[in-house]
């Protein structure tokens, strides 16, 4: 009987809950020698969502915190450096928050939110109120952070007072851990109140961090680094570890060996393959990692259904507003190029900003380009020549992620060229193949189209059917099928006017070797082979056209069949 297997902690980010349910652990604790052995007073960690920050922060609180289980740091890489556990392991009171869930419409409701975490994190100090460290004017300011209507001048300073008095009670500094602290001002900047979350946010980590004499060692993440003098205004101990630092670029993302070792571990080696394509390919200084949780994911589903293919965890833990936003500058004919060229894996050279603001990020395209490379839509390639860097989409996840944006995009756009469309619908009607070949390539120049040099031919003859049937659809009243089973084949797209005695038999195919008249007689000849139309002729439809459209690129051509 095999042995049974440790669990996959998907989701789990409470490291002593990990550590104890015997999940399965890559080990990270070399992250904390680090930032011991390069001290920093307060360090600013910033990578994407899902690359393991929450769970790399529970461990620094259960490594350094007083009541913490120390039995859980056996056997892992921190426990050999022995100078350093004895020196630092459970020796400080640490304030750990998370400001992750300040997710609110309106500043109020955010402020409330704000509130209920201080008042969280302090209560769990409640023995202060009992220690004979503290006089009664401590006592009274501490009673402050646990009440539900504390003013902004208490919330603002609450961190800070709270280590004075930890300080005070225990006569050693404090470890402060503040996790995600960008996503109360995301969310702030997405409903309109930006500046007032800016301020609220600016003066509780001013406090903590600058002015806040109690203070051994603070730790920040966050997505993006938030320009300093929009937030850290005179903080001179910040020490900014971003994605493209080559320190502590391992400790987030898993390495090539780690999801081999896991892989092997459950037993599912023969998808290391599908699963470097899908999720690796992210630079993170000079390291190169894979995300975390689709890795985990992915394994999760294939230990049980083998023959599942790949997909896309990581779209369903956010809203990809960065990408559809790249995509509507679309407009501008060089950043449609480029995003061509991104699509079918090529490398961009752009000038990225690593210091934004929330209210810049959408204000240029240049900005665009550099809030999707901090929050992993793009990644470097190579090494950056200061500001300069090779972009690239970084695996088949994202790559998906973009094509599905740059459908959703087109079908908006639809809308607006009717006129055209119709046309083109016309066209198709009135047996007019030469306009029907004029108006597509028209409208192919003008959408972004993914020729993907990686891809098999059926998925780029995939695009093309897509923007078809997107075409079709603006004539809402006809019939429009895709891959119905007919005769004794696919149909490619059947129409059907509305004026019922007609129908339209397309088959497309893409010409891999730029020989669109070879590919259209394959594709008529196709519709012969199938014979699709019996069904149609067994419903009394009489006039029905077959045309071939053969696409390359950007070009296409198309071929009306002789009637029979």
């Amino acid at each position: 009987m095999e042995m049974r297997k440790k669990k996959l902690p998907i989701g789990i980010e409470n490291f002593e809950k990990l550590r104890s349910d015997d999940f399965y652990y890559i080990d990270k604790t070399g992250l904390i020698g680090e930032l011991l052995n390069n001290w920093g007073e307060v360090n600013l960690f910033t990578r994407p969502r899902r690359f393991g920050k929450t769970l790399n922060m529970s461990m620094l609180e259960y490594f350094f915190s007083l009541n913490g289980d120390k039995r859980i740091f056996e056997g892992l890489d921190i426990s050999r450096e022995t100078g350093i556990c004895e020196e630092h392991m459970g020796r400080y009171p640490v304030i750990s928050v998370s400001l992750k869930g300040i997710d609110a419409r309106s500043y109020e409701i955010a402020y409330q939110m704000a509130a209920q975490i201080i008042i969280e994190a302090a209560a769990k100090f409640y023995f202060l109120l009992e220690s004979e460290k503290l006089n009664e004017h401590d006592k009274a300011v501490y009673r402050k952070l646990l009440d539900d209507n504390m003013n902004e001048g208490t919330l603002g300073s609450s961190l800070r007072q709270l280590s004075g008095m930890l300080e005070k009670h225990y006569g050693t500094k404090v470890v402060l851990l503040i996790d995600e602290y960008d996503v109360p001002l995301a969310k702030a900047h997405a409903n309109g109140y930006y500046d007032q979350m800016l301020s609220l946010v600016r003066s509780l980590l001013g406090e903590a961090l600058k002015t806040n004499r109690s203070l051994k060692l603070a730790v920040l993440t966050g997505c993006l680094r938030i320009s300093k003098e929009s937030i850290f205004t005179g903080l001179n101990n910040l020490k900014v570890l971003t994605i493209a630092d080559e320190r502590f670029d391992e400790y987030f993302g898993f390495a090539d060996k780690e999801v081999k070792d896991l892989l092997e571990y459950y037993g599912v080696m023969d998808h290391y393959e599908e699963v470097k394509r899908w999720y690796d390919g992210y630079q993170f200084g000079n390291a190169e990692v894979y995300c975390p949780w689709d890795v985990l994911n992915h394994c999760d589903r294939i230990r049980s259904a083998p023959h599942a293919q790949p997909e896309n965890y990581w779209i369903n833990t956010s809203s990809n507003d960065a990408v559809k936003r790249f995509i509507q500058e679309s407009a501008n004919a060089t950043t449609k190029r480029e995003i061509e060229r991104l699509v079918a894996g090529e490398v961009i050279i752009k000038e990225i900003h690593q210091e934004l603001t929330y209210a810049e990020v959408y204000q240029s395209i240049d900005n665009i380009w550099s809030l999707l490379f901090t929050t992993g839509y793009l990644t470097q390639r190579g090494r950056a020549e200061g500001r300069q860097m090779k972009l690239a989409i970084p695996n088949m996840e994202i790559r998906d992620i973009f094509e599905t944006q740059i459908m959703e995009f087109f079908k908006e756009n639809v809308r607006e060229d009717g006129e055209l469309l119709n046309r083109f619908c016309n066209a198709l009607q009135n047996e007019d193949a030469e306009n029907v070949e004029k108006i597509f390539t028209e409208y192919l120049r003008k959408t972004i189209s993914i020729r993907d040099t990686v891809v098999r031919t059926e998925m780029k003859e995939n695009f093309y059917h897509g923007v078809l049937l997107g075409i079709l659809g603006v004539k809402h009243r006809w019939g429009v099928s895709s891959n119905r089973e007919m005769g004794e084949g696919y149909a490619d797209i059947l129409a059907e006017p509305d004026t019922g005695d007609m129908g339209i038999i397309i088959e497309v195919k893409y010409a891999h070797d730029g020989d669109l008249d070879g590919a259209c007689k394959e594709a008529l000849k196709q519709i012969e082979y199938t014979k699709y139309e019996d069904d149609l002729e067994d419903d009394g439809v009489e006039n029905i056209l077959k045309y071939g459209i053969a696409c390359y690129k950007k070009r296409c051509k198309v071929m009306l069949a002789e009637k029979r």
